[in-house]
């Protein structure tokens, strides 16, 4: 599994500590990004609150799995599908635009988004888990 979001510092980097919390018996989860940034604070700061480990979460470069092959890959932002070219030998792409919590209103917008992304990926281990006869933990 992949995650892509434009800058790989936040979206896609809660999407890869909340599946291997809720998945890694599934999938070997990954996250990258076309524009690759230094993993944003808050971000880090919403996992640990919301009780995962945000140790070892680095921005990365999409470039540096082209050669990876991918069963899903989720794209999280309609900027990062305009701006990134994915290989034709990836699996199912599925695009799932959340907003970036850096521009989003409100308070505690990181924390939003997280609990957002949470629940779109507990849906989607529910549904692949009754596809592939895998039982959730």
């Amino acid at each position: 599994m992949l995650f892509i979001c434009t800058e790989n510092s936040a979206r896609s980097q809660m999407a890869e500590a909340l599946l291997r919390h809720h998945a890694s018996h599934m999938f070997d989860v990954f996250s990258a990004g076309p524009a690759p940034q230094t993993v944003d604070t808050r971000a880090i700061e919403s996992i640990e609150r919301f009780g995962l480990s945000g140790e070892g979460l680095v921005s990365k470069a999409v470039d540096l799995f082209a050669d990876r092959y991918f069963d899903f890959v989720i794209v999280l932002c309609d900027r990062a599908a305009r701006e990134c070219e994915l290989p034709q030998a990836y699996g199912t792409c599925l695009m799932w635009d959340f907003e970036d919590p850096k521009s989003r209103a409100g308070q505690r917008p990181f924390d939003l988004t997280l609990r957002e992304l949470n629940e779109r990926i507990k849906l989607f281990v529910l549904i692949q888990s009754k596809n592939d006869g895998t039982l959730m933990p």
